[in-house]
Order: C-alpha cells, then structure tokens, then sequence
C-alpha cells in the first residue's frame, strides 16, 4: 500500500512540477504557447547633421532610457572616422562621437530597436529634480504670481495645480496676466516650467517621439513631467502645455529624459536632429532572445547553445512524445511492434525524409534485407557475423538505392541515406528470426504494427505546435513522464483483447 502511494506520489509530483515549470516560463519570459506568434519592433533612426569648425568634434546624443510598455533590442551607429561610446551617466543614456579634427557638413546616424512590451516598467524615481529660479521682468513677475494665486485657489495637489494652469494658459481667450507673460518668443512649455517651478514644483522637460509606421524627419515634442512626494514616494505625471487633455502613453516614446539638451556639441554648429522609424513584426520567440536584460535563468537553457546544437535537441526532445505513443498504442490498444521502441527511431527517420519517401524506403529495404537474410540463413553463421553481414548489405543496398534515384531523376529518393543502418539491420534480423519461428503472419502483425505507431508517432512528432511546445517548454518533458509512468501500472484490457469476447456477446 505505502508503495502504490509513493507511485502515485512520484506521478504527481512530477505532473505538477511540469505544469509549473511551463506556466512558470511562460509568464516569466512571455515564450509564446503557439508558434507563428509576433512581436512589434519599432527600428528607429536618429540622424544629426550639423557643421563642424575645423577643431575637435564631440557630439553627445541622449538616447531612451528604460520605461513603460518598451524594451531596447540592440543599438548601434554609422560614423565614418569617429569613435563611438555608449555612456550612462546621470541615469541618462548616451551615444557620444569624437573625432580628433573635422571640418564642413557632418552627418551621424543612431539606430535603435525598441520591443513593444507589456512587462516593462518605468525606471522607480529616487529624487526629485532641482527647483530654479525663472527670470521675469518685474511685471512679468506680478502677472506670474497672479496666475499661481489663482490655480491654487481651485486645487489640491501637484498635479491638479499643473491643469489648473493648463486651463489658464490654453484658454480661448486668455486673461492679461497670461496674455503679458506669454510673448512669441517664450512657448508655452517653457512658460509652465517657470511657472511651477516658481510654485516650487519639482519638473523636468521631456522629449517625446509620437510613433507612426514611416514617418521620416520627424522631431521630438515637449512635454513636462511633474513630480510630487507624498506619504515618502514619489509619483510623477507627464503634461503637454498647448493642450489641457491627458497625455497617452500608448504610442509615445519618451527619448531624452535627461531634463538638459538632446544634443551636446562642441566643435560644431547649426546641429538639428530629426528622426525616421517604422514598425516591424518579429517571430515572438526571436524578439524575446534579442532582449538586452534576458534573465540568467533563460540564458542557462537550450536556448543559450550554438544553434547547430539548438536543430540537434529540437529532434531529440520529440523523442519523449513519440515514447508516449508507443506506450499508449501497446498498453492500450494491444498493437504489436517490432521491438519495444523502434518505432520512435523509424518515425525519426520519417521526420528526415519525408513520409511517403520513408515508408516506401522502408518497406523496400526491409524487403530485400529479408530475401539476403534468408540465404544466410541457410550458411549457419555466428549471431555477430550474421549481423555484421546484414549491416553492410543494408549499407550497400541504401547506396544502391540513393544512385539508382539520382539516375532517375527522383531526387526525394536521397534522403533514404537518413535511415539509421544498425536499427533497420536489427529490424531485418528480428523479422527473419521471427519468420522462422512464428510464420510469415506474426512477421506482417508486427512490421504492419511497427509502421502503424511510427505513422502516428511522425504526425504527433512533425507538428509544428507540439514541436514548439517541447522544445521551449522543457517542464512538458516531466508531463510526458509522468503518463508514462501511470499508463505502465495499467492492468487492465487491450482493446484489441475485447474481439475474444465477441462470442460471449453473439451468444446474448
């Protein structure tokens, strides 16, 4: 008894353990559960062009930081004669070029790839930026505490004091105060930014890229971010000061975050950067590895092996499956094979060549191997001799075969060199025994069995959905083993068995 619930112990530990394992990378490393799955990558240029004075270039592009809803897959440049280095300084990423002297026209280009993704986050706020002093004329500075005095009248907090200005500053009509501290020569981003900061508000400027398939020299929009400390954390909110409506995120990409300049030159001037992008779908699964923060965890897994390697253990992780196969068509329906698991190896094969390719293949070596087998039968050699001989006939035979196709034109009929030699020289042996023993009809029952379980092991085994779910969800490996293990204390009926009883049931 304590050993039947040890079994069936085992049996569920192991089940569950494959259903976490699996569920666990899926949610964990977002590997998709179907193959043919996508992802968005947005391929985003940025090019700076400007003049250079004869002297010393250094030109320092500040690029995306981590955020929400995307993640960097790679970023590389073009700068004939310069030399590149991608800083992190400040928590602002950057792209620098040096060159040593440069003179005339200059261009420089930046690319990033950026995965669409659901799992990234913001970068968590550790401090808040500096407060500056705005410098007003004095009667810009009365009409600027005026409209502080009036959106604190109807507001409570950081932020709802940020719409209220917003309301004032973008009014159809707007009041004197407005009217007098806003010229042509200050934008209405700016003038926020003073104004809040005047309010001893915490902000900062943010470059933002509006993402759309195709659109070429496009340049960045302002926007403000606003920060508020409250109960000890720190929030802030993004706020766009030619409109009073909430910014949206979904297609916005925040690129310079540094709250200073986007572009840093000496050596240079007239410097303009403007940016071009499209958007592209990528296999979900290729996307996913090309991540620059994949976790240690994944990297020690198949997926971190050569990818001649990765084609090898794709093959032999669908073993296990066409196992299960075997198991059930013998414990279950009762069908006979040549062999315990030959069927696996010959469904293998089928994978290789094709299954039409392969049955025909099959059939016809077996055959022939059977006809030589019969004749050395009739030598009285040794087991191990006999069975050498087998092999290099087998060997010949598939070579014979091979030439004869090419000859022929038939060009599926090379592959026939897939089959594996020692498996179909031991399947020769076995039938011949077996016809010697137990007649020609055992020797049809368990070679027709033996292609019937290879047949069903190739589809489940060539299925592009179970093939992607074996090999990128190791945990399924425990699943498999775990039927296997249970279909083994099975003790009940074949059902091929249940035809003896159809007597019992004439007679009723």
């Amino acid at each position: 008894m304590n050993s039947r619930i040890f079994f069936y112990t085992l049996v569920a530990g192991l089940f569950l353990l494959g259903i976490f394992q699996t569920v666990q990378r899926h949610f964990a490393f977002d590997i998709p559960w179907m193959p043919g799955e996508t992802r968005t990558v947005w391929n985003i240029d940025a090019k700076i062009d400007f003049n250079a004075l004869n002297e010393p270039v250094v030109a320092s592009l500040t690029t995306p930081n981590s955020q929400a809803g995307f993640t960097q897959i790679t970023q590389n440049a073009a700068s004939p004669g310069y030399g590149l280095s991608f800083l992190y300084e400040e928590n602002s990423p950057q792209a620098q070029w040096a060159i040593r002297k440069a003179s005339g026209p200059q261009t420089l280009y930046y690319n990033i790839q950026l995965l669409v993704d659901k799992k990234s986050v913001d970068q968590p706020i550790t401090e808040m930026p500096e407060l500056f002093e705005a410098e007003y004329a004095p009667a810009g500075l009365a009409a600027g505490s005026d409209i502080i005095a009036d959106a604190l009248k109807t507001s409570a907090d950081a932020f709802s004091f940020t719409r209220e200005l917003l309301k004032q500053i973008n009014a159809t009509e707007p009041n004197q105060n407005v009217s007098l501290i806003l010229t042509s020569k200050r934008s209405k981003t700016d003038l926020l930014i003073d104004l809040l900061n005047e309010a001893k508000i915490p902000t900062k400027k943010i470059g933002a890229l509006v993402l759309e398939d195709g659109r070429r020299r496009q340049h960045l929009q302002p926007l403000v971010e606003v920060f508020q400390e409250k109960d000890g954390k720190i929030t802030s909110r993004l706020f766009d000061a030619t409109t009073t409506k909430a910014v949206d995120r979904s297609n916005l990409l925040l690129w310079d975050q540094s709250g200073k300049a986007l572009l840093e030159l000496t050596g240079g001037e007239h410097s303009k950067v403007s940016f071009s992008m499209i958007q592209q779908d990528q296999p979900a699964l290729a996307a996913i590895l090309q991540k620059t923060d994949n976790d240690h965890l994944f990297n020690f897994s198949i997926h971190s092996l050569p990818v001649e390697d990765q084609s090898l253990f794709k093959n032999i992780l669908m073993i296990p499956l066409g196992v299960l196969i075997v198991v059930m068509m013998r414990v279950l329906i009762g069908l006979k094979t040549s062999g315990t698991f030959m069927p696996v190896l010959i469904a293998m094969a089928f994978i290789q060549t094709s299954l039409i390719t392969g049955l025909i293949g099959f059939v016809m070596l077996v055959a022939v191997g059977l006809f030589i087998r019969s004749y050395l039968s009739h030598l009285n050699l040794l087991l191990v001799s006999r069975i050498s001989t087998v092999i290099i006939m087998v060997i010949l035979l598939i070579a014979l075969f091979g030439v004869l196709s090419y000859k022929l034109g038939l060009t599926e009929g090379l592959k026939i060199t897939f089959f594996p030699m020692i498996i179909l020289s031991w399947t020769i042996e076995r039938m011949s025994v077996l016809w010697e023993e137990e007649g020609a009809k055992e020797v049809f029952t368990q070679g027709g069995g033996s292609l019937i379980v290879a047949v069903l092991a190739y589809f489940a085994m060539s299925n592009e959905v179970t093939r992607h779910l074996m090999f990128n969800f190791i945990g399924l490996q425990f699943v498999v083993m775990s039927f296997v293990l249970v279909l083994g204390s099975y003790t009940g009926y074949r059902l091929l068995e249940l035809r003896r009883f159809k007597p019992l049931a004439d007679k009723e």
